[in-house]
C-alpha cells in the first residue's frame, strides 16, 4: 500500500476517482512548490492560518457560498424524489483493520449484519473518524489508536511506514463527491495522501513530500489565470475541511472546488453516534438545556424538555413506550422532584406510574434509540452546522449494535420508525445488528442490509 504521495492536479485535470493515493510524484516542480504557495493563492492568507483556533474548519465558511453551491449541480434522486440534502452514500475501507478494498453503499436505513469478527463495528467506526475529521478534530484526536486500524498482515515499507486508507462518496447538489484519504500511522501519525474529486475531476490532491515537515503539499482546482494552486497544509487536519479557509471562490473553478468540498463537510459532520448505556439511565437528573448526549444518560432531563418544547414529537414517542414496553402505557411523564432533579416516568392509565428507572435494559434502549430517531441536531448534543439551514440537512443516526438487548416485537417497531422518519429525507440511520435483528431487518421493506463475512 503507497502512503507517501498523490499525482499533481496540473497533470491530471481530469482524473478520474480512485481508492488508492496515487504514487509520489518528485518533480522539480513539486519540490519548488514547497518552498512557497502559487500566486493563485488568495492574497491575506497564509499557510500557518489552518492552525490558528480562529480558524477552525468547523466554524467557518466563506460569505456569499451556499452549500448547495455547484455549477450545473443537479440535485440527487433517492426514492423517486430530489434532494439536494447532502449525504454519505458510500463508505470505503480500502485498507483498514480487517477489511481491504470493501465498498458499501449507504441507503436511508442501512444495516451491517454478520458474525461476531466479520467488522460491522469498524464500519461504522470508520464512519464517525470520517465525521470528526471533516468536523475538525485532529488526527490524533480521532485515532488514539491508529495502530490498530492498520491491516494485520500489512508490511512496512523500507521506512518502516504502515497505515490505512479509508474514504466515502457524499451525494448532494453539486453531485456525486469523493474523499480518499491514506493515513500512516507508523511511525508517525500523520495524513500523508488526500484527494477530493467530483464529476470526474481532481479538486484536491495533498502528497506528503517532505517526511521532516509537518505538512503536506497540496494542490487545489482553480481553472483561473493559474489551472491550481500549490500551498503547503497540516498533515494531522483533513484538508477538504480547511478549503473554506483557503479558496476565495472568485473563478469558476474556485466554486466547483468550494461546493464540493462544503457538500462532503455538511454530509460528514451531520452524524450523531448513539450507544445508550441503560446503568446510566436510571437516575433522576437535573435539568439543562435537554441536548441528548451519546450515552443518552440524560434521556430524563431531554424529556422534561419535549413534553414541553415538542408535544407532538413526545406523543408519538408515549406511543412508541406502548408498542415496545411491558403492559399498558397511556403517557410518558415527567416528575420534578424535592432536591430538583427531575425523573422519567411511564404513565399507566389508572395505576401507579412507573419510573423509568425500573425498565428493563432492552426498554430504556429502545426508548432512547427511539427518542433519537423522532427529534433532531437540535435536540442532540452534537456539533451542528449552525450556518446551514436545517433543510438543507440530513442527519445520519449512527447506531452500533442496534438491536442490543432487545426482542423481536422492539427490532420491529424501531425499524418501522426509522423507515418512517427517513422517507422525508431528515434523518438516515447506519447501525449493525446481530443475527435475530438481521432477520427482521431483511423483512421490513426500506431496510437495506449487508452481509459481512459471507
Amino acid at each position: 500500500m503507497d502512503l507517501t504521495g498523490g499525482s499533481t492536479l496540473a497533470r491530471t485535470p481530469h482524473a478520474p476517482p480512485s481508492d488508492a493515493v496515487p504514487s509520489q510524484s518528485r518533480s522539480s516542480q513539486s519540490r519548488s512548490s514547497e518552498a512557497r504557495p502559487s500566486e493563485a493563492r488568495p492574497s491575506g492568507t497564509h499557510p500557518s492560518e489552518a492552525r490558528t483556533p480562529e480558524a477552525r474548519p468547523s466554524e467557518v465558511r466563506p460569505s456569499g457560498v451556499r452549500p448547495s453551491g455547484g455549477r450545473g449541480g443537479g440535485a440527487r434522486v433517492e426514492g423517486g424524489r430530489a434532494c439536494a440534502r447532502p449525504v454519505v452514500t458510500e463508505l470505503r475501507l480500502s485498507a483498514f483493520a480487517g477489511h481491504r478494498g470493501a465498498v458499501h453503499a449507504l441507503g436511508p436505513v442501512t444495516l451491517f449484519a454478520g458474525p461476531s469478527g466479520s467488522g460491522k463495528s469498524t464500519m461504522l467506526r470508520a464512519y464517525e473518524a470520517l465525521a470528526r475529521l471533516g468536523a475538525g478534530d485532529s488526527l490524533d484526536e480521532v485515532f488514539p489508536d491508529a495502530v490498530d486500524c492498520v491491516p494485520e498482515r500489512a508490511r512496512p515499507d523500507a521506512q518502516g511506514r504502515r497505515g490505512f486508507r479509508i474514504g466515502c462518496t457524499v451525494d448532494g447538489a453539486a453531485g456525486p463527491v469523493r474523499l480518499d484519504l491514506a493515513v500512516q500511522a507508523e511511525p508517525r501519525l500523520r495524513i500523508v495522501g488526500e484527494r477530493l474529486t467530483g464529476r470526474g475531476r481532481t479538486l484536491l490532491a495533498t502528497a506528503l513530500r517532505d517526511p521532516s515537515r509537518s505538512t503536506v503539499q497540496a494542490e487545489w482546482h482553480t481553472a483561473g489565470a493559474t489551472p491550481v494552486t500549490r500551498a503547503p497544509l497540516p498533515d494531522d487536519l483533513l484538508g477538504t475541511a480547511l478549503l473554506p479557509l483557503r479558496v476565495a471562490g472568485k473563478t469558476p473553478g474556485q466554486l466547483e472546488v468550494l461546493a464540493a468540498a462544503e457538500q462532503l463537510v455538511i454530509g460528514l459532520r451531520s452524524a450523531f453516534p448513539c450507544d445508550p448505556r441503560p446503568s446510566g439511565m436510571r437516575a433522576s437528573v437535573l435539568p439543562g438545556e435537554g441536548r441528548l448526549r451519546r450515552d443518552c444518560a440524560n434521556l430524563a432531563e431531554v424529556l422534561h424538555r419535549t413534553h414541553t418544547d415538542c408535544p407532538r414529537r413526545h406523543h408519538r414517542l408515549a406511543a412508541m413506550a406502548g408498542a415496545g414496553c411491558a403492559g399498558p402505557v397511556t403517557g410518558l411523564g415527567v416528575r420534578e422532584l424535592a432536591d430538583g432533579t427531575v425523573r422519567a416516568v411511564l404513565e399507566r392509565g389508572g395505576r401507579s406510574a412507573t419510573p423509568l428507572g425500573r425498565l428493563a435494559d432492552g426498554e430504556l434502549r429502545y426508548l432512547a434509540l427511539a427518542l433519537t430517531l423522532l427529534t433532531g441536531p437540535g435536540v442532540l448534543a452534537m456539533d451542528r452546522i449552525a450556518e446551514v439551514p436545517d433543510a438543507m440537512q440530513s442527519l445520519t443516526l449512527l447506531a452500533d449494535g442496534l438491536d442490543r438487548g432487545l426482542d423481536g416485537r422492539q427490532v420491529r417497531e424501531l425499524l418501522g420508525l426509522a423507515v418512517a422518519i427517513a422517507a422525508d429525507g431528515h434523518i438516515r440511520v447506519a447501525g449493525t445488528v446481530g443475527e435475530r435483528g438481521a432477520g427482521e431487518a431483511r423483512r421490513t421493506s426500506g431496510v437495506t442490509v449487508v452481509d459481512l463475512g459471507v
